[in-house]
């Protein structure tokens, strides 16, 4: 296993259990006044699923670490994830993280740490680098659990 399955396979298998015990009472209320539910938050670490999955394969084979942004507020709008089950939110959740750990553990380490001089990381990571400053792959990787934890806490909050 490499560094990312070794932590993230139980980070993953707990999380899992506390998402299938929350009520769907609570699956459908905001985290906050005037905030996302917290369907919506599931549904919003599913798109950045989806989004940084075509992220970390094409990073692989390119020079440079540029990527298309996405509308988050959109994405969730038109998803209409406060209408989907709870429990399919988790499956799918929890199945594509388990496939991206599965893509991120494949990679070599050269292409991992490798630095890209063109990147626009500063403009779709969670924790914005500097756009000044070379960028590689494993600081989006890392970002993207970062983003993920951050929203995990909203979650359970």
């Amino acid at each position: 296993m490499g560094k990312y399955k070794d932590y993230y396979s139980e980070f993953f298998e707990s999380t899992e259990i506390n998402l299938r015990d929350m009520t769907d009472e609570t699956a459908n209320s905001p985290y906050a006044a005037g905030k996302w539910t917290r369907k919506e938050v599931l549904g919003h670490l599913i798109d950045s699923a989806a989004n940084n999955h075509v992220r970390f394969v094409n990073a692989q084979f390119s020079d440079d670490l540029v990527f298309a942004s996405y509308d988050e507020n959109s994405w969730v709008k038109f998803q209409k994830y406060k209408e989907a089950t709870w429990n399919d939110l988790v499956t799918l959740w929890i199945a594509y993280n388990k496939h991206i750990l599965f893509i991120i553990d494949s990679i070599e380490e050269d292409i991992l740490s490798e630095p890209r001089d063109i990147h626009n990381l500063d403009e779709i990571c969670y924790q914005k680098p500097s756009p000044d400053d070379p960028a590689t792959l494993e600081y989006l990787i890392d970002d993207y659990f970062d983003h993920m934890q951050h929203h995990l806490e909203q979650i359970f909050s």
